[in-house]
């Protein structure tokens, strides 16, 4: 498991950890971060093996609309500022049903791309309905916050290559 993310801007490395990214994010979303960690982990490997990203040149676009990956990736990136973190509905694959249709992020790097779908069995129908629900009681509300601990916790422990298909 990488204990940072690591990019490069104008040839200086920086590396950003999952706790840095939970304190720029706030405590609401720490799946979200942890997904969008993983999601950066996994595509900047693939997109440059050899060496780090050029954080202001990475793209991501997903139909995920959740704050705490768009966090994780903006502290990285810097891609919500520059316009280059897109949430578009379009990309929605709903062939993978109700809980997963949403989880997919295409990752764009200089001349490559990469689209990573998250794998069956780690987000629940459950944490979907209830992540996706405006007016959740508190027992609900207490109820969601643990799971989201919970998955955090089993995302940040898998190592990036077996949470993604790569579509």
């Amino acid at each position: 498991m990488a204990h940072s993310v690591e990019v490069q801007e104008q040839g200086i490395a920086a590396a950003f950890s999952f706790q840095e990214m939970l304190r720029y994010s706030g405590p609401s979303s720490p799946a979200g971060v942890a997904l969008g960690f993983k999601v950066m982990e996994r595509a900047f490997a693939l997109l440059e093996p050899d060496g780090l990203v050029e954080r202001r040149e990475v793209v991501i676009e997903t139909a995920f609309g959740g704050p705490g990956a768009r966090d994780a990736c903006e502290l990285v990136t810097r891609a919500l500022t520059d316009s280059r973190y897109v949430v578009d509905p379009a990309l929605e694959r709903p062939e993978r049903g109700h809980t997963l249709r949403t989880f997919g992020f295409r990752v764009s790097y200089c001349d490559r791309t990469v689209s990573l779908l998250l794998r069956e069995g780690l987000v629940t129908d459950e944490f979907v309905r209830l992540a996706r629900s405006p007016d959740l009681i508190a027992e609900e509300q207490r109820h969601l916050a643990t799971m989201k601990q919970a998955l955090a916790g089993r995302l940040m422990a898998t190592n990036a290559a077996d949470l993604f298909d790569i579509a």
